[in-house]
């Protein structure tokens, strides 16, 4: 089986796309055929930066009325046979995944946002991803940060940090 590989990111807070975030973006996902947006991307132009991919995006709660109208709040997409579900993500306290976890009947994976708090680990039979927020918007200073899914038999993830250019 062959591995498809895909690339997840969240909170970039920009208006519109600039110079660096492309460069961000190439740098990070230039061979990744299937990009996930968890949410507070705030305009929709910033999804022109992943011209010729497999685009899935959702609104977040600092995505502008454009955005909130185009995107769903959360949606489910199956790849490679794995049922992922998307979300930004907010009205949760503690614990996130708790309230994540009923937000979608079932699947393999959970994909969000809203925290800046970069997670990648399995609960159960349920994949949590948060890629932390791209653009370096995380608490304390910490460097903007990704993630990669890999789907093949099984699925695993890997988070990364954004490179400096």
């Amino acid at each position: 089986m062959a591995l498809t590989k895909v690339g997840i990111l969240s909170d970039t807070h920009l208006t519109r796309p600039n110079h660096l975030f492309r460069e961000f973006v190439d740098a990070c996902f230039s061979d990744i055929p299937i990009i996930l947006h968890a949410g507070d991307l705030t305009d929709i132009s910033i999804l022109e930066s992943f011209a010729g991919k497999e685009i899935h995006a959702v609104h977040g709660n600092m995505c502008n009325p454009s955005s909130r109208s185009t995107l769903p709040s959360k949606k489910v997409i199956t790849l490679g046979g794995f049922r992922i579900g998307i979300t930004h993500g907010l009205g949760y306290s503690y614990n996130p995944e708790d309230y994540l976890v009923n937000e979608f009947d079932t699947v393999d994976c959970i994909v969000y946002g809203h925290t800046h708090i970069p997670v990648c680990h399995k609960t159960g039979d349920v994949l949590f991803i948060n890629p932390g927020s791209f653009t370096a918007t995380s608490r304390y200073g910490s460097p903007g940060s990704y993630a990669i899914l890999e789907i093949g038999k099984n699925l695993s993830g890997t988070l990364c940090e954004v490179p400096c250019l």
